[in-house]
């Protein structure tokens, strides 16, 4: 179900078409079907056995099947369209049997018989449904590049946007205790079969099991992401999704249904679609205690690390601190908030930026404080800021992306060798004029110059020791400013104590 998708289908939507035979020898439409035939074959549009001599009619009809799943013009040819379909990243589970159960939802639907749908033989096969409504699950690992606690936040919310909407109910079981449901990140053969191999960025993300193997396995290479201000697959998404497999749900052709066989994009509307709702409904019922269902719309899932849960996200919730030491922080800010830390690691109370920095809004993506002149700088998408104490400097935020600067920069830094402010955005960094808002020549230059710091840095700070910390995440490196190389590493909560994440009464570390 992982297979890489080849080359030969990610470059075809690159091509311009005026008909199969009209641009592509015969040779290269032959491939071009093969590989499709694989496709509609390891996703369920197909048997498992293609005969050689597979009809046209045949064909023909499996990609109108995949075309009414995937929401595309119905026409059974293999257009541009579909292929680029086709390569996008998705589930990797067949979408087989969705379409039926679709159907038969929406007729009961409008035909005002659910209470008879839910007795249909469909939803009590053979290991399609849990025979219990309290299950438990465990986050196996995670992806190394995400906080842990941020990562423990996402899935919990998953699990709860179901049992929002059914009678199920999730806990999560501690490590000496079986659990029914099991989320785990693997690369590549993961002894699955091969068919399941994951195969780096894109193709297929994830795939899960219905019950009552309970499990789903998540692409460990992908690039994931719980943030808005970063690029990568929304993780949160994803699992939701998965989950919604590991609980008996089948691929659903319904519009904005998270249960389709392509990610849902997170907006303003209901996560999940009415379908969803119905088809967990169908298996376990409505909430207990006759209770309304809570529909949550996606914009409150668009970014975890600003997300404010009922209950704490880590593991020991007993421990209190800083908003920022339970996730990772952007621009040594969180949301709307700044803290102000002393060098003994005491922390302030969380303080709105507006408070100090009267005009700024929310979110600010990269910030940074001249040691020369004692300014703040201030970046946000393409405009920028600077205050002089709690007082700008300019009368309204300049446009910086006239000056070269990047839009949506990943981290500013005053750099006490140079004298200079230096931004960063992805792999790369722009080394500013003094005083000024423009890019000096030669720039922007690569990472490299700046030996072992990653790329998609989200925070950096001259320390009074000579050394610059780097943040991604949950993880700091240190820089030597004069060899210009990282010299350690590590999980900035624990091992940096005057970031203020330590426990006033025990002295031990959040993380």
């Amino acid at each position: 179900m992982a297979a890489r998708v080849s080359l030969l289908l990610r470059a075809l939507p690159l091509l311009l078409w005026g008909g199969l035979d009209a641009q592509l020898s015969e040779r290269r439409g032959q491939e071009l079907r093969r590989e499709a035939e694989a496709f509609l074959e390891k996703y369920g549009y197909l048997s498992e056995q293609v005969p050689k001599d597979l009809t046209a009619a045949r064909f023909g009809n499996a990609i109108r099947e995949f075309q009414r799943v995937s929401q595309l013009p119905i026409s059974g040819v293999l257009d541009p369209a579909t292929l680029r379909q086709m390569t996008r990243p998705r589930c990797g589970v067949a979408d087989t049997d969705g379409q039926a159960a679709w159907t038969k939802r929406v007729s009961a639907l409008f035909a005002g018989r659910r209470a008879k749908m839910r007795r249909k033989k469909r939803f009590a096969k053979q290991g399609s449904k849990w025979y219990k409504q309290h299950l438990s699950y465990r986050l196996v690992n995670w992806p190394q590049h995400l906080p842990e606690p941020a990562v423990r936040g996402a899935v919990r919310a998953a699990f709860q946007l179901w049992s929002n909407v059914s009678a199920l109910e999730f806990w999560e079981a501690p490590a000496t205790v079986p659990a029914d449901i099991r989320l785990t990140f693997f690369q590549g053969d993961h002894n699955d079969g091969l068919g399941n191999a994951f195969d780096g960025p894109g193709g297929a993300l994830a795939h899960a099991f219905l019950p009552r193997r309970g499990e789903a396995h998540f692409d460990r290479d992908e690039r994931w992401s719980l943030s808005r201000r970063r690029r990568g697959r929304n993780l949160f998404v994803v699992l939701a999704h998965e989950i919604g497999h590991t609980l008996g749900l089948r691929h659903s052709p319904a519009p904005r249904a998270l249960m389709a066989p392509y990610y849902k994009r997170l907006g303003r509307d209901a996560l999940l679609s009415w379908d969803d709702v119905l088809a967990v409904q169908g298996l376990y019922g409505k909430p207990q205690g006759g209770s309304v269902a809570i529909q949550l719309p996606g914009k409150l899932f668009t970014d975890f690390e600003a997300w404010d849960p009922h209950r704490p996200q880590g593991r020991r919730p007993e421990i209190q601190g800083p908003k920022y030491c339970h996730s990772s922080f952007d621009a040594i800010t969180v949301g709307s908030h700044f803290w102000e830390v002393a060098a003994d690691g005491n922390v302030s109370e969380p303080r709105p930026l507006q408070e100090r920095w009267a005009g700024l809004p929310p979110h600010i993506e990269a910030a940074a404080v001249s040691l020369d002149s004692g300014d703040f700088y201030f970046f946000k998408g393409s405009r920028c800021w600077r205050f002089r104490g709690p007082k700008p400097v300019w009368g309204s935020p300049q446009l910086c992306r006239a000056g070269g600067l990047p839009r949506h920069p990943d981290a500013a830094l005053f750099f006490p060798p140079l004298g200079r402010l230096i931004l960063f955005k992805g792999a790369r960094y722009y080394v500013l004029a003094r005083d000024g808002l423009q890019v000096e020549p030669y720039y922007p230059r690569g990472l490299k110059d700046w030996g072992g710091v990653p790329e998609e840095v989200s925070g950096a700070l001259p320390r009074p020791d000579g050394s610059v910390i780097f943040f991604r995440d949950d993880h700091y490196w240190r820089l030597d400013q004069a060899r210009l190389q990282a010299t350690a590493s590590g999980r900035w909560a624990a091992e940096l104590p005057w970031m203020g994440c330590w426990h006033a009464n025990s002295g031990g570390a959040l993380f």
